[in-house]
């Protein structure tokens, strides 16, 4: 019961929005733990044993619901989870690119991406990645413009300083390692 042939796969569902955190695998030993403690456990197949998912970070899986798919050979798990799901201290691990290729947001993350391991004295956003006072003066200020865009009821200035403000949020977002996904899921969580 505890080899890699009798692993079924688990697709890993947080209750709050909806959001994939991770894939993993368990099998008929892990599952029966799972279903007596509450909480989710899986068959690492690096280290070729059952681990309850948090025991060394902390971060938990309480489960809400197991749903077997109609062929009975996948699982999907509700869970509630306790701070970030993936290894890499991301929420899920399929942060890693979370929107359309060609989506502005992703084409972005990119570029910081780029700026970050070929950096170059002359680009601005490598300025603000290496400086944090300078990053975050900037949202202070292009805040202060929008809000006066706004007053003057200017919508082709709102437009533009929303732009600015938008382009300063996401660079200080990557610094902080937080990702665009992470942010659409605290907004799913506030439409309820």
């Amino acid at each position: 019961m505890s080899d890699e042939g009798n692993l079924i796969p688990v697709i890993v569902q947080d209750i709050r929005n909806n959001n994939v955190l991770m894939l993993a695998y368990t099998n008929d030993e892990a599952l029966e733990l799972t279903k007596k403690t509450g909480y989710m456990h899986y068959w690492s197949r690096s280290k070729n044993k059952i681990w309850k998912k948090g025991e060394t970070s902390g971060h938990f899986q309480k489960v809400y619901e197991l749903r077997y798919d109609c062929d009975n050979d996948a699982i999907l798990a509700r869970v509630e989870q306790e701070g970030p799901a993936c290894h890499t201290n991301s929420y899920s691990c399929f942060s890693k690119d979370p929107l359309r290729a060609d989506d502005i947001f992703s084409q972005l993350y990119r570029v910081f991406d780029e700026r970050k391991k070929n950096p170059t004295p002359e680009s601005y956003t490598c300025k603000l990645l290496n400086d944090n006072n300078k990053m975050l003066k900037k949202i202070a200020e292009e805040c202060a413009e929008i809000i006066m865009a706004a007053k003057d009821e200017d919508k082709n200035q709102i437009i533009y300083e929303s732009g600015d403000l938008l382009y300063h949020m996401l660079v200080m977002l990557y610094s902080k390692g937080i990702t665009i996904d992470e942010v659409m899921a605290e907004l799913q969580r506030r439409r309820k």
